[in-house]
């Protein structure tokens, strides 16, 4: 596909849609590739921090506050 026929965005598009890639020549030299979007990957399976902050400090709850101010005592 050359830059003239870039403007036809219909033929693009269903080019696209049907999982091809268009090369965009200029000379018979590709100058760029069009990719289609690829299937969205699965998220990342993240760890449960509840548990483990639970398994690490047990019932102990350390408020935020109070942590701030044993930290700064300290300078």
């Amino acid at each position: 596909m050359n830059i003239r026929q870039l403007r036809d965005t219909r033929r693009l598009k269903t080019w696209l849609r049907a999982g091809k890639t268009v090369e965009l020549r200029e000379r018979d030299q590709v100058i760029a590739r069009i990719v289609p979007e690829g299937q969205p990957a699965m998220p990342p399976v993240w760890p449960d921090f509840a548990a483990r902050a639970k398994k690490v400090l047990g019932d102990k709850v350390l408020p935020g506050a109070d942590l701030v101010i044993q930290e700064r005592g300290r300078y």
